[in-house]
């Protein structure tokens, strides 16, 4: 059989721009696919550990047994005018290119049984531990990334009681003082909002494959991204 590997971020360069094709034995699991890659030394041991895998955009166990035509995609910690969706026709749930209109989807979110629109703005700054930041490039696994913000939005609904959620991520360049990502939580009680709030992006923040490049005055590097949560990471399950 034939499984489509993947790669991004930090590890994007393990596999060729657009996959690499490759054959295995029926049966095969995650887990044998990660023992060949290594020992072929497509990757080393030590970045699996900070590692993740999905399979066809769903986090993937280490013991999950791998079918024909199967895209895998290792995955490195995440980072975390008109607007150009990805993918989505939720206007709630986008990733953009363009600069995102956040009194727009601010307006668009509120509704008179709401009490509450508790909003998360993260811009850009410019350093990192006091090295000078001249911009960042965000770049992700789209597809993935746009479920798994799916799912953030429906579990914050049914965690917190708030009735509506938006999360616009940019992609691409962005300079200083731009919007990366813009949340916004609307509720008829504000404490809901602001627990599902900062729930969401913390959450975001570890496990939607986005990850951003950080070019400095003195060079440039990925970011180290937050550690996977132990039941999703290619060793921990």
């Amino acid at each position: 059989m034939r499984v489509r590997l993947l790669s991004f971020g930090s590890l994007k360069t393990i596999f060729p721009e657009g996959g690499d094709w490759r054959e295995l034995d029926a049966g095969e699991s995650v887990a044998g696919l990660l023992a060949k890659l290594c020992a072929e030394g497509t990757i080393e041991e030590a970045a699996l550990r900070s590692a993740a895998v999905a399979v066809n955009h769903e986090f993937a166990t280490s013991g999950q047994t791998l079918q024909d035509g199967d895209e895998v995609a290792i995955l490195p910690p995440v980072s975390g005018g008109a607007v150009s969706h990805v993918a989505d026709s939720d206007p709630h749930i986008a990733l953009v290119r363009e600069s995102i209109d956040a009194a727009a989807i601010e307006r668009e979110i509120k509704a008179g049984t709401d009490g509450a629109v508790c909003i998360f703005d993260g811009i850009v700054r410019d350093n990192t531990r006091g090295r000078p930041t001249l911009y960042l490039d965000y770049e992700a696994y789209e597809d993935m990334a746009l479920k798994q913000m799916h799912l953030l939005r429906s579990e914050a609904i049914e965690r917190f009681g708030v009735r509506e959620v938006a999360i616009v991520h940019r992609l691409g360049r962005l300079t200083v003082g731009e919007t990366s990502v813009f949340i916004a939580v609307a509720s008829a009680h504000r404490g809901a909002a602001f627990d599902a709030c900062r729930w969401i992006i913390d959450t975001l923040k570890k496990t939607v494959p986005i990850w951003k490049k950080e070019q400095f005055v003195d060079g440039a590097a990925w970011a180290d991204g937050e550690p996977f949560p132990e039941d999703i990471s290619a060793t921990g399950r």
